[in-house]
């Protein structure tokens, strides 16, 4: 037993620990509190805290002298405060056993994403401290999640996005040729788990074989008193087979699987998280040409239904700027009357109609036949470019006031 009479001080959440919270949210949960006798006590208050904090160090020589410059920031998105037993003062006394304090906080409409990198981190956690007179106060916390959703079903994440670059191959001041890269990827914003259809373009005309690369990069940029500090990494990445002098090598499409990651964070002033698709090309004797397009990690995914007219129509004009989608050149005509109805239909179609024909009662000139002699027994025309009956040269043209 420990000293105090105190055998157990715990916090509790609702959800488990791998459930996440987003912002608007109730975080509720409880304190258990386990006591082997009577136990007074001054107050017990539940905290819940959450925020962004950068930090790192810079050395710079001064002279002979070494000198370090300390750069640090914080941010704070949640602070929210609950007494489960107020302090008034008196003391209250709580019996031997298991005791129980519910909890709950309204979180703030907005918030960042939980995020642990190597030179700032966003956290959220709740603390419960408890106060006994003349004794150190107790103290127990829990770290929670929140993962802000970032929908990628937006006009602006759902656009196309594409570049090109070009480099003349360089060896001891002598030019081997110009090589050049174009990509294109169908949209802005993807969710991990899903594949990034790269299509790209690399002509080169150098004297040496090059290499093409693409790969997923992630950027944690790092602020603080107005300086940065950044930090990148490969998350995902790709290589093609080597494209030899004089040749060209088309990607239509080649496959790039997003692992799983945290979602960018773009919304925090003292720290982002951001992705791009960076596709190289690598030039023996010469820097690597690079091209780099900007990509959205979200948390919600495509939508298979309202999103599906723009991302179709987006990816329709997409291949057909890439000449993946190619319209025919001239319609097909359509086909003769003979080869879509036999005859032997067009026979049965002609006794069923005769009893008809044969009543004094009913006229050829009538809505029905007309409608019959029109689509039943006569074929559609034959297609023709040119008009079958132009006008006659030797018409003279009407006059326009007649």
């Amino acid at each position: 037993m420990r000293p105090g009479g105190v055998r157990s001080f715990a916090l509790e959440l609702a959800r488990g620990p791998g459930d996440a919270y987003r912002g608007g949210e109730r975080l509720c949960g409880r304190v258990l509190l386990e006591v082997a006798a009577p136990l007074r006590v001054l107050a017990l208050e539940v905290a819940a805290r959450g925020g962004a904090v950068t930090h790192w160090l810079e050395g710079r020589s001064v002279g002979v002298n070494a000198v370090s410059s300390d750069y640090a920031a914080a941010e704070t998105y949640l602070r929210r405060r609950q007494l489960l037993l107020r302090g008034t003062g008196e003391t209250t006394t709580l019996p031997p056993g298991r005791h129980e304090f519910p909890f709950s906080f309204q979180l703030p409409p907005t918030l960042v994403t939980s995020f642990e990198g190597k030179h700032g981190s966003v956290r959220y956690c709740i603390k419960a401290t408890l106060h006994r007179p003349w004794v150190p106060a107790r103290r127990t916390r829990k770290v929670f999640t929140v993962i802000e959703p970032v929908d990628i079903n937006t006009p602006a994440l759902l656009a196309p996005q594409a570049g090109a670059r070009e480099k003349i191959a360089r060896s001891w001041y002598s030019n081997r040729g110009l090589v050049s890269l174009s990509a294109k990827i169908d949209r802005k914003g993807y969710t991990p788990g899903e594949v990034i259809p790269v299509f790209a373009e690399i002509d080169n005309g150098s004297t040496r074989p090059v290499l093409p690369r693409a790969a997923v990069v992630q950027t944690q940029t790092f602020m603080a008193r107005g300086a940065r500090k950044q930090k990148r990494a490969v998350v995902a990445s790709l290589s093609g087979e080597p494209v030899g002098p004089g040749r060209r090598a088309l990607w239509q499409g080649r496959a790039l699987r997003i692992p799983p990651v945290g979602p960018s964070i773009l919304h925090c002033r003292v720290l982002h998280v951001d992705y791009a698709l960076k596709v190289c090309v690598d030039i023996p004797g010469s820097s690597k040409l690079l091209l780099e397009l900007p990509l959205v990690i979200g948390t919600i995914p495509l939508h298979p239904f309202g999103s599906r007219s723009s991302s179709v129509g987006s990816h329709a004009s997409f291949l057909m700027d890439w000449g993946l989608g190619i319209l025919p050149e001239r319609p097909e005509a359509p086909p003769e009357y003979s080869e879509v109805v036999p005859d032997e239909e067009v026979a049965a179609m002609e006794q069923s109609l005769l009893p008809l024909l044969q009543d004094p009662d009913m006229s050829m000139e009538g809505p029905f036949f007309a409608y019959i002699q029109e689509f039943r027994y006569r074929p559609p025309p034959l297609y023709s470019e040119e008009d079958p009956n132009p006008p006659s040269e030797a018409r003279r043209p009407r006059c326009m006031t007649c």
